[in-house]
């Protein structure tokens, strides 16, 4: 499998840290705070749609919420294989910040 993007790794880090009640809108405010720039709201709800296409998120419908007007929600969680391309990225990320400079040697 392709390791995911940018956004899709950021994606997927919040969804971890919300594991199991990670919905679009939240995904959206953890990205914008992690990135520092608003995230759009249509990258906050394609981007986990298509991550659930390559078999790393699943999701679910809530029940509406228990107040007037309340609107169901999409939740997701991380699959097998998105915890191991979150581990991947971690040792990758690891070893690039670890690393001891060479600087100026051949």
């Amino acid at each position: 499998m392709r390791m995911p993007g940018g956004l899709e790794l950021d994606v997927l880090v919040a969804v971890a840290r919300h594991d199991g009640s990670a919905y679009g809108l939240l995904v959206r405010q953890v990205v914008s705070a992690a990135r520092g720039q608003e995230l759009s709201v249509g990258a906050a709800y394609t981007t986990p749609s298509r991550l659930e296409a390559k078999g790393l998120l699943t999701s679910h419908t809530t029940e509406p919420l228990p107040v007037r007007g309340g609107r169901s929600r999409r939740e997701y969680r991380l699959t097998a294989a998105a915890r191991e391309v979150l581990a991947a990225e971690r040792e990758r990320a690891g070893r690039r910040w670890g690393a001891e400079p060479q600087w100026g040697q051949a």
